[in-house]
């Protein structure tokens, strides 16, 4: 049986690092875990493990994804679980758009690239390493990315928030997409897009005045529940949008 090797894209978010800290923890008390491999944008984390491997990555730049799949393609023949929790809401430039009249080009395209491509080249060069994941339809290998609630068309009732509302919406139709494609060409992996909650990081921290303490969570307890909720996904889920509990969203 090979052991499970985990790829987690944005290990220094609040999100990710969570996830990292979680699955090291996992690892410590399951003798079939593998290996994490995890990603950091601008410095290395002095967080360390015997099994934790950091790898530096620019989301933004498909050769700096290359590169890392190349050096994860140097220590293990396989990934079975990729998530990537990697997000862009606002920057210290801009803030998510409250009319039409705040667009900007510049940063509309800077959330495309990041919540909406980025996934999609992720999924391009990693393919191989899931090809010789061990996995079946009860068990199959993962890719998950981190979504948003506000990305469903369906369920938007407020408006504004363009760009963030659109990658968003985005990333779900490619996610969709890569989720029929691999049906045929890739089997018993399931494709997923999950919704976190409103969680406690740097992303939500301007926007977090109108939520109630109990609907506001750690990244802890948020990663603990979408490792859970992934824990119990299936081959014939795969092409789904669910939230922290496993329920499932409206496209």
């Amino acid at each position: 049986m090979n052991q499970k090797n985990y790829f987690i894209v944005g290990g220094t978010g609040g999100i990710g690092k969570a996830m990292v800290e979680q699955l090291i923890e996992r690892s410590a008390n399951n003798k079939s875990s593998g290996k994490i491999f995890a990603t950091y944008h601008t410095s290395q984390p002095d967080f360390a493990a015997d099994n934790l491997y950091w790898l530096p990555m620019d989301i933004s730049n498909e050769k700096s994804i290359e590169q890392a799949i190349a050096d994860i393609k140097q220590q293990t023949t396989h990934i079975d679980w990729v998530i990537n929790c990697v997000g862009l809401l606002h920057t210290p430039h801009n803030q998510p758009e409250k009319a039409l009249r705040q667009l900007e080009t510049d940063f509309f395209l800077q959330n495309m690239q990041i919540n909406a491509l980025a996934s999609l080249l992720i999924a391009k060069h990693i393919k191989p390493l899931l090809a010789k994941a061990e996995r079946n339809a009860d068990k199959p290998a993962i890719f998950a990315t981190i979504s948003a609630r506000v990305g469903s068309i369906s369920d938007n009732q407020l408006g504004g928030w363009y760009s963030y509302r659109m990658s968003k919406a985005a990333l779900n139709m490619g996610m969709k997409n890569l989720s029929i494609e691999w049906s045929r060409s890739l089997k018993d992996v399931c494709v997923v897009v999950m919704q976190p909650g409103t969680v406690d990081t740097q992303l939500s921290s301007p926007f977090q005045g109108n939520v109630a303490d109990e609907k506001l969570f750690s990244p802890a307890y948020s990663a603990e529940r979408l490792l859970e909720v992934l824990d119990r996904m299936t081959a014939d889920q795969s092409g789904s949008f669910v939230d922290w509990a496993g329920e499932s969203i409206a496209w």
